[in-house]
C-alpha cells in the first residue's frame, strides 16, 4: 500500500470511530457506483471519502461465468466483477476494522445489489461470492417459523451489509432455499406496490403520490426482508422532473413515509436524488434531475430531517457536504 493510500485508510477509520451507530443517521447511499463503459472508474474512491457508514450500489449482471457490475443486463465483457472492484477493494479498510472490532459503528459499508437479471445462475454466483466473504458481514439467522417476525432474527453485526431488492426469485435463493438455522448474508426489501395494469402514465403519477403510506407498504418486516426502496415519486408529483418548489405539504408527506416505514420496523430508501447541469453531468439519468443542486440540496436536507434512513444520488460528496455537520 502507498503512503498516500495509508494515511486516507487512517483518515477513514477516525472518521467511522467517530460517527453514531447507523441507524441513527441518514446514509449517503452512492448510486450506480462503478464505471460506465471504462469511465468514471473512481467513483468507488468517490463514494469511500464520501465518509462512514456509506451505502455503495452495485448492478449486477453475468458475462461468460462472472458476476460483473453493469447497468445492462447484457454486459460485454470488459465490465469490472464485482469481487475485484467491491471486495479487494475494501479489503484493508474491512481487515481493520476486523481487528478494531468497533461494533457499535458497524455496519461501515451496505453494500447495495440492483440485479439486471434473475437467473438463477447468477443469483448463486452471488450468494458464493457472499460466502467467502462472510465474516466481513452482518447476518442473521433463519428461523425455523416462515412467519417469524424480523425481531426472532436479530442482526450479528458486521462492517458490511449486503442488501437486495424485492425481486421473489431473489429470495428463493437467498432464504428460501437455506435450512432453519442458516446464516443470511444478504437481506431484501418489502414487495413494491403493483398499481392496476390498465392506468395511463399520468394516472400513475397521479397515484403514487396520493396513496396513502398504508396502502403502499402493505406487510411486515421479515428476517429477509427488512427495507423499503422507493422512488422520489411517491413524493413528490411527477419525481424529480415534475417537482415544484418544496413545501410544507410535501414535507409532511415526506415525513408520513419515513415515520410508517419505521413504525412497522423498516428502514427506507428514496432514489435518486440529483441536481446537476450539462457541464456537470457525469453519465447521470436526466430522469433523476432536479435541475440544480440547490433544488436537490433543499431535498436531502429535508430527506435528512425526515429521518430517511438512505438517500440515494450520483453527486456523494455534494450530499455528504450537506447532510453531515
Amino acid at each position: 500500500m502507498r503512503h498516500t493510500d495509508e494515511v486516507k485508510l487512517t483518515a477513514a477509520l477516525l472518521f467511522f470511530t467517530a460517527c453514531k451507530f447507523a441507524d441513527a443517521e441518514s446514509v449517503v447511499d452512492a448510486h450506480n457506483c462503478y464505471p460506465y463503459d471504462g469511465r468514471y472508474a473512481d467513483r468507488i474512491e468517490r463514494a469511500l471519502r464520501a465518509g462512514y457508514p456509506v451505502s455503495i450500489e452495485q448492478d449486477l449482471a453475468l458475462y461468460q461465468g462472472r458476476v460483473v457490475l453493469s447497468h445492462s443486463a447484457q454486459p460485454k465483457g470488459p465490465e469490472p466483477d464485482l469481487e475485484t472492484y467491491f471486495f479487494k477493494r475494501i479489503e484493508p479498510l474491512i481487515k481493520e476494522a476486523l481487528k478494531k472490532n468497533d461494533r457499535a459503528h458497524w455496519p461501515l459499508i451496505y453494500l447495495h445489489f440492483d440485479f439486471k437479471e434473475n437467473r438463477p445462475e447468477l443469483l448463486r454466483a452471488v450468494w458464493e461470492i457472499l460466502g467467502r466473504y462472510e465474516p466481513w458481514l452482518t447476518t442473521a439467522v433463519k428461523p425455523a417459523d416462515p412467519n417469524a417476525p424480523a425481531t426472532a432474527s436479530p442482526y450479528s453485526m458486521g462492517p458490511v451489509m449486503a442488501l437486495t431488492e424485492d425481486n421473489d426469485e431473489q429470495e428463493a435463493v437467498f432464504y428460501g432455499q437455506l435450512p432453519a438455522g442458516a446464516k443470511l448474508r444478504v437481506f431484501g426489501s418489502a414487495h413494491a406496490q403493483q398499481q392496476p395494469k390498465n392506468l395511463t402514465t399520468q394516472q400513475r403519477i397521479d397515484l403514487a403520490v396520493t396513496t396513502p403510506p398504508e396502502r403502499l407498504l402493505t406487510e411486515r418486516p421479515t428476517a429477509y426482508r427488512r427495507w423499503w426502496n422507493n422512488s422520489w415519486f411517491v413524493v413528490e408529483h411527477g419525481g424529480a422532473r415534475g417537482a415544484g418548489e418544496w413545501n410544507g405539504q410535501t414535507a409532511a408527506r415526506l415525513k408520513s413515509l419515513v415515520d410508517y416505514s419505521h413504525s412497522l420496523g423498516f428502514r427506507i430508501r428514496f432514489y435518486c436524488l440529483d441536481g446537476f447541469t450539462a457541464e456537470t453531468n457525469q453519465g447521470w439519468d436526466a430522469n433523476y434531475n432536479f435541475g440544480s443542486l440547490a433544488r436537490a440540496r433543499a431535498r436531502w436536507l429535508a430527506a435528512r430531517d425526515a429521518g430517511v434512513d438512505f438517500i440515494a444520488t450520483d453527486q456523494y460528496e455534494d450530499l455528504a457536504n450537506t447532510i453531515r455537520p
